[in-house]
């Protein structure tokens, strides 16, 4: 069974403002901060939940996600839903949210929703 964190990304219209109400809902705070960007690790529940700052968009959904180990971890992953007929777009050693991943985007998605799931290799400073 794989293990994991669930991803959670929302645009935000106030970057600072929602750091304020996202520390004091989930009593931490960011894991990281940069232009436009932050994201807490939160372990109960195990969630990473990152704030876009997007001032037209505002409170909605950005994309979601399956933080996981390792590259194997996402590769394993990959393969499981291609055996249940899902496709994928895979991005290996990408930079996204200020880190260097290893990833994949799953298709085919019932309403459009966007999941992704990866590994962090290393910290960025480009988003």
């Amino acid at each position: 069974m794989m293990t994991g964190r669930l991803q959670l990304a929302i645009n935000v219209s106030d970057l600072e403002a929602s750091i304020g109400f996202y520390g004091k809902l989930f009593g931490t705070e960011p894991a990281k901060v940069r232009p436009g960007y932050a994201n807490f690790v939160i372990a109960d529940p195990p969630l990473k939940l990152v704030l876009i700052e997007d001032p037209a968009a505002g409170g909605s959904l950005n994309h979601l996600g399956v933080e996981v180990a390792d590259t194997s971890a996402v590769e394993a992953e990959q393969d499981r839903l291609a055996e249940v007929g899902l496709a994928s777009v895979e991005e290996r050693g990408t930079t996204c949210c200020y880190a260097k991943q290893d990833k994949f985007w799953v298709q085919g998605t019932p309403d459009g929703e966007r999941w992704e799931y990866y590994a962090v290799l290393q910290d960025s400073q480009t988003f």
